[in-house]
């Protein structure tokens, strides 16, 4: 069968094309695990080299499991930043054939590793669990939502300042002057941030799980509770009695939900209580990544909770 020489030439050009987005799709020069890690990288990237999220909108770093795609995204990737094994155990063999030059384990950095907060709820957590063997702290189970603390926010976006300088050098005035103002701006976005949640400090409210106890100790908040409640499974009438009286003994005047749990359930909890019903957003969704995009999450999370307890 004769083939024309135009038919070759398109079919090459369709090739190249398919090749290229395929290219496009698994290729990320920072490659953040979840979004709130995203927005530091893409701060300290900002103008050097694109950032993306490898865990899809939605999706849990505790029940996660990695996609054909996702290993070449990962393998791609020139500078891969992830929590550490504590988190995301799915990515622990695939991140150990990475050279060590091109991965950030926050976790794992020395200054993160005084910061950590034991996990007060681990039932309700739903992710797997950090043993630290280096600290004395054999057996502690930790938080690992490190993205919450404004401090470990400054430690990684050193570490990932120094691993970008190592690897793109010719980059360092834009890295320098990124990093700089990354913490200006988060400096003087945490200051403004204490100011507004001062008023509600104080206040009393419950939680659906204990989750963001970084933010919370941070700035000055804490709940008086957490309510052991399934979001998948409707509470038993004589649960939600239980968790009603829950509320109204500890005067509480906000329940906070996160996006992922239905509507349904929290509304049959907080009817009747006489409590508002606020949402925490701890992934950031809907937030894009520039540079500005971690300052505008802390200050998104600041606002669900003073418009709850205020």
């Amino acid at each position: 069968m004769k083939i024309s020489k135009s038919f070759v030439v398109r079919t090459l050009i369709a090739v190249s094309m398919l090749g290229a987005g395929t290219l496009a799709q698994v290729q990320a020069a920072v490659l953040a695990s979840v979004r709130p890690l995203g927005f530091i990288a893409a701060a300290i990237a900002d103008g050097v080299t694109p950032t993306e999220v490898l865990l899809p909108a939605g999706a849990s770093p505790g029940n996660y499991s990695l996609r054909p795609a996702d290993l070449q995204h990962m393998r791609s990737a020139d500078l891969l930043v992830w929590v550490g094994p504590g988190m995301e155990r799915f990515m622990s063999k695939s991140v150990a054939q990475l050279p060590p030059n091109r991965v950030v384990n926050i976790s794992a950095l020395p200054g993160v590793q005084p910061l950590l907060l034991a996990e007060r709820d681990p039932q309700q957590q739903g992710i797997r669990k950090h043993k630290d063997p280096g600290k004395g702290h054999q057996g502690d189970e930790y938080n690992m939502r490190l993205w919450l603390s404004p401090e470990v926010a400054k430690l990684a976006a050193v570490e990932i300042h120094a691993k970008l300088l190592e690897l793109m050098p010719q980059k360092k005035d834009q890295l320098d002057a990124n990093l700089r103002q990354f913490e200006d701006r988060l400096t003087q976005t945490d200051i403004k941030l204490g100011k507004m949640l001062q008023p509600v400090q104080g206040k009393g409210y419950f939680v659906f799980r204990d989750a963001n106890s970084y933010f919370e100790k941070h700035y000055g908040l804490a709940p008086i509770g957490h309510l052991t409640v399934n979001p998948e499974i409707p509470p038993a009438s004589q649960q939600l009695h239980q968790i009603r009286t829950q509320l109204v003994e500890q005067k509480a005047e906000c329940v906070f939900a996160e996006p992922q749990f239905r509507p349904a359930v929290i509304n049959a909890v907080a009817q009747g209580a006489k409590v508002r019903v606020g949402t925490l957003d701890l992934l950031g969704n809907g937030i894009a990544l520039t540079k500005d995009s971690y300052v505008n999450f802390l200050s998104h999370l600041t606002s669900q909770y003073v418009s709850c307890l205020k």
